[in-house]
């Protein structure tokens, strides 16, 4: 987030914020597209796949939560120039999914999840507002210091990516090996490829006669596609006892980073 801000500027931000339209698809994509494949991915699992109900709770509730800041990282090094729409898009659903996620997981699993107002606020303001708020008063006041540091920030912020994936990949790595991991994980796999496909192809039937419309399906790919599955695990391992509801947030947290930044591999080469 900090690269993101050292990268842009005010007024990237502010005309972000006169794309309205966007802004809503992004988040219709979110919290009305993405729910409805987690229900679908879940009662597949338990219907078709024969998986105990804790699995299809778990991929429920992975629909349920916010987008990853991490799907702002993907844009901007994918399109720099929608960066700042991605964060405001991100922002906005974090910021209503104190209220949203315990409706959604209401609705689709049948229990009512309490979630921490403060701690998510709190959140927002560490780990977006304020890295981005220095990058840009860095970039507006030390611009040759800003150009200085500039190559150094790509490889450094690809490291500290890798460690917010691994991280809790090695904490939940028993749950992730349970005997029904290789199912969910294909079933995970599934459920964020749809994602992915489902916020293009929504945005470019939206939006097919923006000049930018490329990009435009490209933020919103990762938008659908990369959720905070970080939530997901924490609300699975304080309200629910069974462990294996664990599982599917534990191995999204790895499979929507490598999904999601494959896709940069692959957009960065064939821009439009």
């Amino acid at each position: 987030m900090f690269a993101v801000g050292v990268n842009s500027s005010e007024k990237d931000f502010l005309e972000a914020l006169n794309r309205p339209a966007a802004i809503v698809a992004g988040y219709v994509g979110q919290f009305v597209v993405k729910p409805f494949l987690g229900y679908l991915f879940g009662i597949m699992s338990v219907t078709v796949f024969r998986l105990p109900t804790a699995v299809g709770a778990g991929i429920m509730l992975v629909s349920c939560v916010s987008g990853a800041q991490l799907s702002n990282y993907a844009t901007f090094l994918t399109d720099p120039q929608m960066a700042p729409l991605s964060i405001v898009m991100t922002s906005l659903s974090t910021s209503s999914a104190v209220f949203v996620t315990p409706l959604l997981s209401l609705l689709l699993i049948g229990k009512r999840l309490p979630v921490d107002v403060k701690g998510m606020v709190s959140s927002i303001m560490q780990i977006v507002v304020a890295p981005i708020a220095a990058g840009l008063l860095l970039n507006r006041f030390f611009p040759h210091f800003c150009n200085a540091i500039r190559p150094f920030l790509p490889p450094l912020s690809v490291l500290v990516t890798a460690l917010c994936v691994g991280a809790p990949l090695a904490i939940n790595v028993d749950a992730v090996k349970s005997p029904f991991g290789v199912t969910i994980l294909l079933l995970v796999v599934a459920f964020h490829l749809s994602a992915f496909i489902a916020g293009y192809m929504f945005s470019g039937l939206l939006f097919h006669n923006a000049p930018d419309v490329k990009a435009l399906q490209r933020t919103m790919s990762f938008e659908t596609g990369m959720q905070s599955s970080l939530l997901a695990l924490a609300l699975a391992n304080r309200f629910f006892k069974d462990p294996v509801v664990s599982v599917p947030p534990a191995i999204s947290t790895v499979i929507m980073s490598l999904m999601g930044f494959a896709l940069v591999m692959v957009w960065s080469k064939r821009k439009d």
